[in-house]
């Protein structure tokens, strides 16, 4: 995981002692110290000493006085961790607003668990990028190159189409394609091993259009029990720089309502218009039944810094992960500036002729409230040539003519900035975006202390 020795004293609170020996032995080779303590008063009197870099604290602590101990641990100086079950958001907003660092939801993976008490030792900062398929791919791809920084890609689960929909109807599982995207996008294995895990099948009976990674990511879940336990494993395989994980752990069907009334049930069939008019507009986009977040998602948007929405397809994409229970709530909650990256390109069916004003405000009326602080949206040089051979699939630039109509829909910043790349054909520039993300990086100054909640109080 390449992360350096950081010696630290860590109180472990918590009435078990099972859980603080299998930190003191994931840590032992960062020479951190691990101090168990399963008693209120305890804790305090080790605080008192001074000297503690964290307290790590088990909701079972003080019998339901949990978030009253944590209180008064940061009254002393000292950062706070929570070790939680699976918590609904409004707990999860309560704690962030009371300065706790970061809420690691139980069961603990020893990886995941290792890069965010880092994360909290080391100052990092924290970006969560949440959508699916190759924008999110694209993105990662760059974001892994920054410095001092943790990824967390929290992962559309709607797919319904080629490999991955086969899989779906076949096993009855979460679709794992775009998780698959995802874990090769941050992965440290050989270029080998991720070609691999790329690896289409074009014939064999069964076989044929199936990628390897997905087929692997299968057999995982049956081996470990679910798809969010399968992107884990396939994570520590892969090396992974950052966390993946699966939106929810539902399985679901996207929705959408056309607007002549005609309502079309799947994500392949809302992306792919074969069998309507790819003129008529979108109105409206939910799940079926409508899923509950994976509260490690929740927690990790509520702890970003900085919340990235896109690059991607707007309505299967980016606008589907804020139709999952939660995520919405938690996005419009977060300290952490959010951003939402603008597509390049209009998609039949999907986008045709909504312009980059159109994009913002499906994303603010699906957020439900203008909780956006940047809009990034490319400069749109593109060469004629390109321009004619996406004219040709009904495809345009997502174009801002106007950018005076944004101030009515959102007090967001407006950033126009070069950020594409061409070649065969337009795409984002992973280390372009990247740039634009560290200027933004940059410019942060929202630790605890300083971060503006919805409310307009400080988070102190």
């Amino acid at each position: 995981m390449n992360l350096e020795p950081h010696k630290a004293r860590i109180i472990v609170a918590d009435p078990r002692p099972t859980f603080s020996h299998g930190l003191a032995s994931l840590l032992a080779p960062y020479e951190d110290q691990i101090i168990w303590t399963k008693q209120v008063a305890a804790l305090m009197q080790q605080l008192d000493g001074g000297g503690i870099d964290l307290v790590m604290i088990d909701e079972t602590l003080a019998d339901g006085q949990t978030l009253a101990v944590v209180d008064q641990v940061l009254q002393r100086g000292v950062r706070v961790m929570l070790l939680a079950e699976s918590w609904p958001v409004e707990r999860l907003v309560d704690a962030y607003r009371r300065g706790v660092s970061y809420v690691v939801i139980k069961p603990f993976h020893p990886r995941e668990l290792l890069l965010s008490l880092h994360a909290v030792l080391r100052n990092q900062r924290r970006i969560v990028c949440l959508g699916g398929g190759s924008g999110l791919y694209t993105l990662l791809l760059g974001l892994k190159t920054l410095p001092n920084a943790l990824l967390t890609s929290i992962v559309s689960m709607s797919d319904d189409g080629g490999s991955s929909g086969r899989i779906r109807e076949s096993f009855g599982i979460l679709p794992p394609g775009d998780v698959r995207r995802s874990l090769v996008a941050l992965s440290t294995a050989p270029d080998l091993m991720n070609e691999l895990i790329h690896y289409r099948f074009t014939d064999g009976d069964g076989l044929k259009d199936h990628n390897l990674g997905n087929l692997l990511l299968v057999a995982m879940a049956h081996l470990k029990g679910s798809m969010a336990e399968a992107v884990r494993s396939m994570g520590d395989i892969l090396g992974i720089q950052g966390i993946v994980l699966p939106i929810t752990s539902r399985l679901n069907r996207l929705m959408a309502q056309l607007a002549d009334g005609r309502v079309i049930e799947g994500e392949h069939r809302i992306d792919v218009p074969s069998d309507r008019d790819p003129s008529i507009r979108i109105t409206r986009i939910w799940q079926d039944p409508e899923p509950e977040a994976n509260p490690n998602a929740l927690s990790a948007i509520l702890a970003a810094d900085l919340i990235l929405l896109g690059p991607g397809d707007l309505f299967t994409g980016i606008v589907a992960t804020l139709t999952v229970k939660g995520i919405r709530d938690a996005i419009c909650a977060a300290a952490g500036r959010k951003v939402y990256i603008c597509n390049l390109m209009t998609k039949p069916g999907e986008t045709s002729g909504l312009t980059a004003v159109d994009h913002v405000q499906e994303i603010v009326r699906y957020l439900g409230q203008d909780a956006l602080h940047e809009v990034l949206i490319a400069n749109g040089h593109f060469s004629p040539a390109a321009l004619e051979r996406y004219a040709r699939n009904g495809q345009m630039p997502v174009r801002l003519e106007d950018p005076s109509q944004l101030a009515g829909i959102t007090k967001a910043r407006l950033l126009v900035r070069d950020i594409a790349s061409e070649h065969e054909l337009v795409r984002h520039d992973s280390m372009k975006l990247a740039g634009e993300v560290g200027r933004l990086i940059s410019e942060l100054n929202i630790r605890k202390g300083v971060a503006k909640w919805p409310s307009g109080q400080v988070a102190e």
